[in-house]
């Protein structure tokens, strides 16, 4: 179901959430208690464990400060020569509407 690459990625994701607590010097009880879910399910993270559910990863990076992050995945690609071919096209469209 998932890839190799993907289950890497996740446990790279993992290491990074758990080097955050510990950084922040939280137990695991703590950190869990502040992204309201359990233990278990903060260990399922810190683990990779591709079911975690991705409200949780939510939860966490926002306890983190991280949450604006997640805005660039899924970005819109943009691009400036497609701007450039773009525009002269959005004029001619506006000179046949006049």
């Amino acid at each position: 179901m998932f890839s190799d690459n993907s289950k890497n990625i996740l446990s790279l994701l993992g290491t990074r959430l758990r080097a955050e607590r510990l950084a922040r010097n939280e137990p695991q009880a703590r950190f869990a208690a502040r992204l309201g879910v359990s233990v278990p399910t903060l260990r399922r993270l810190e683990q990779g464990d591709a079911g975690a559910q991705i409200g949780h990863w939510l939860a966490a990076l926002e306890v983190l400060g991280r949450l604006p992050d997640v805005e660039a995945l899924l970005a819109p690609r943009y691009s400036l020569f497609d701007a450039a071919v773009e525009a002269p096209k959005a004029r001619q469209r506006a000179r046949r509407l006049k």
